[in-house]
């Protein structure tokens, strides 16, 4: 399998491209973004149907140019995702139904996107004829409610009573429980990744994230509750807390989580198969209270709240042991909450003051439109 790897990444310099489906999405632009900056070309797939991913395309053809290119696809069409497969070097797939309230109304839909959506991807990368390397991201929803977990209530948070969980985290040796429709979807679809590496030796690991924040994410009540949050502030809207407020989340700043992508394809060979959760780590954790604080502080006065009832699944405390991906890769988050709150925060007020701001495009020697009508003519 070494071989074959090194001979894809060295076609890379002859025209192919890093695939990214969802790639128009917060998480996919900024993983765009860094691979773009280092001069490959990238080939986002996405179907365009989350509020503020248009702008998210827009900048990256402002920024970027003609590397960037595009299929108006979902994943859900086994025959785009074949065609957009071909010319791939390495593979990130980010699209997915994403939130647990819609998978509640529409579970079926749910199913399709993220189940059957991952399995037409792996199935397409079993056709081509050598193996493409491929970074999944799940879910910390695949471990369920997490109710077993005896906990502390504090003034403004959720704490374990267990002191090891509490220094180092939720790690991947917890059993799998999915609760919702939402967590069932991805626990299959995580699952099915996690078979095909050990069944076909397809080059691909799982990513079982927890919450992510920064730049260009356009966060709404169902997703995204930290840009939600400020976003809501900013505009002196009402926030709703479903629960009490004092569930804890390890949030990681997405710059952190782009330097865990490109070290987990550095090291595909020797992750292979493995699943790992990734998020701050018990360095890096806040309640929903807590951030609220730091919003208030932020943005000069405090925000407008009411309360509502938990929701199915929703987990008191969840945070992330990251040493199994740190002991593989080296990785270890580096931007703490407040730096990474008040930086999304001033990203968050530059995008509301103008919507120029964004850089001219910088020509890279090619014409975007050649890999964007390459893709549609192999569709």
């Amino acid at each position: 399998m070494r071989p074959k790897l090194k001979r894809t990444r060295r076609a890379a310099r002859k025209g192919q491209y890093a695939l990214i489906t969802g790639g128009c999405g917060f998480i996919g632009t900024n993983l765009a973004d860094r691979l773009l900056s280092q001069g490959e070309e990238v080939l986002l797939y996405d179907n365009l149907s989350r509020a503020g991913v248009e702008k998210n395309l827009e900048w990256l053809r402002q920024e970027h140019g003609d590397l960037v290119g595009l299929v108006h696809a979902d994943t859900r069409d086994p025959a785009a995702l074949r065609s957009a497969v071909r010319g791939a070097t390495k593979v990130f797939h980010f699209a997915a139904q994403v939130a647990v309230t819609t998978s509640l109304l529409d579970p079926v839909q749910d199913f399709e996107v993220n189940a059957t959506g991952t399995l037409n991807l792996l199935e397409a990368l079993r056709s081509v004829p050598e193996p493409v390397p491929l970074i999944f991201t799940s879910t910390n929803k695949v471990y369920g409610g997490l109710d077993d977990l005896a906990m502390l209530e504090k003034e403004t948070r959720y704490e374990p009573v267990d002191l090891k969980l509490l220094s180092s985290g939720i790690s991947e040796r917890r059993v799998l429980d999915f609760h919702s429709p939402y967590g069932c979807s991805k626990g299959c679809a995580d699952q099915y990744v996690i078979d095909y590496a050990r069944t076909y030796d397809l080059p691909a690991a799982v990513f079982r994230m927890s919450c992510i924040y920064g730049p260009h994410q356009f966060g709404t009540e169902d997703q995204g509750w930290v840009a939600h949050f400020l976003i809501r502030a900013m505009q002196n809207e009402r926030i709703t807390l479903c629960g009490d407020g004092k569930q804890v989340r390890d949030i990681l700043f997405v710059e952190d989580l782009v330097n865990a992508f490109v070290l987990a394809h550095d090291n595909i060979e020797e992750i292979a198969g493995s699943a790992f959760n990734i998020g701050g780590g018990p360095g890096q954790t806040v309640s929903l209270l807590e951030l609220l604080s730091f919003i208030e502080e932020l943005n000069g006065r405090k925000p407008d709240v009411s309360f509502d009832a938990w929701r199915t699944g929703d987990q008191r405390y969840y945070v992330s042991d990251t040493r199994k991906f740190a002991a593989a890769t080296g990785w270890a988050p580096q931007v703490d909450v407040h730096e990474g709150v008040e930086r999304l925060y001033r990203w968050l007020l530059e995008a509301r003051s103008s919507v120029d701001n964004a850089p001219r495009a910088r020509r890279n020697g090619h014409r975007r439109k050649r890999l964007t009508a390459v893709a549609e003519e192999r569709a």
